[in-house]
């Protein structure tokens, strides 16, 4: 087995992940760490890419493709965007050489989606469609990514043609810590209350319009008759990704199956989710996804 042959690099807004990878896909090292745009916008992105190839003892001659927040307007180069109906072949295309650096290193741009009446941008979860879905995928495709700020991509023929972004992540914190529910989920326990889950899904899903008042009923109904801190969270999860989930399979034929690209508890809570409203259903680890798609984009770069 030959060694490393590049560097992948997913830049996320609070998050870092590294990887020396060999031409086949193999897995040489890798690194993770708490330095995301946010962090690295203020110790400069170029010491904290060597500090972690350092630490791997990474060659000087390896080339980095990177994805994510490092190419935004407050990364380390603005890589713009590709605009919408976008064949995933053209971020291949538009990555961007970081000048000034003693090896090459490209940033993907993200894709931009210019209607007026829609707008909306993503950057990183290209890479994952890349990964999961490869350049050539035929007929159409309906993918959710979860996460902070979910996706949900519409493709045909490997062109992304509409997307969605729903700030459900940011929203679940935002409810959870900051509102009168974080009294009743305070001491929530780890693990998955998937009943409370699942009956919140159905109930959003059903009548996304009430979901501010299904809100307000976890604590209600926590008051009136008890109930533990996790079904409240659950509830409250649950309610948020329903309404998403009304949004976004809004628009789905039949027999199109979603492609959920997810890894962790998300995972599961999407699959939960997703399942009990009977949708099939195809799950690809967001990890090995993004790895995948900075495969494919070193490959196309470098020719490996």
């Amino acid at each position: 087995m030959s060694g490393p042959s590049y560097v992948a690099v997913d830049w996320g807004t609070s998050s870092f992940r590294l990887w020396l990878m060999g031409a086949g896909g193999e897995v040489f090292g890798e690194r993770r760490s708490d330095e995301g745009m946010t962090g690295a916008a203020r110790t400069g992105f170029a010491p904290v890419l060597q500090s972690h190839l350092n630490a791997l003892g990474a060659a000087a001659s390896l080339p980095v493709v990177i994805c994510g927040m490092a190419g935004a307007r407050q990364g380390w180069i603005e890589t713009g965007y590709v605009d919408t109906p976008a064949h995933l072949s053209e971020i291949l295309k538009g990555a961007v050489v970081v000048s000034g650096q003693p090896r090459d290193i490209r940033i993907l741009p993200g894709i931009a989606q210019r209607d007026a009446a829609a707008p909306d941008v993503m950057r990183g979860e290209e890479t994952l469609l890349l990964g999961a879905l490869g350049l050539d995928a035929p007929g159409e495709a309906l993918v959710c990514m979860p996460g902070t700020h979910s996706k949900w991509v519409r493709l045909r023929g490997g062109t992304v043609e509409r997307f969605a972004t729903f700030m459900t992540g940011e929203l679940f914190s935002v409810v959870a810590r900051d509102t009168i529910l974080s009294h009743a989920v305070a001491g929530a326990e780890e693990a998955v209350d998937a009943d409370a889950f699942r009956l919140a899904v159905a109930e959003a899903f059903a009548v996304p319009a009430l979901s501010a008042n299904l809100l307000f009923r976890v604590r209600s109904r926590q008051l009136l008759f008890g109930g533990s801190a996790q079904a409240a969270r659950e509830t409250i999860s649950g309610t948020l990704i329903g309404a998403e989930l009304a949004a976004g399979l809004a628009e789905r034929e039949r027999a199109t199956p979603v492609t959920l690209i997810a890894s962790g508890r998300l995972q599961r809570l999407y699959q939960i989710a997703l399942e009990g409203l009977s949708i099939p259903l195809n799950v690809m680890d967001a990890e090995e996804a993004v790895r995948r798609g900075l495969a494919g984009a070193a490959a196309a770069i470098w020719n490996n």
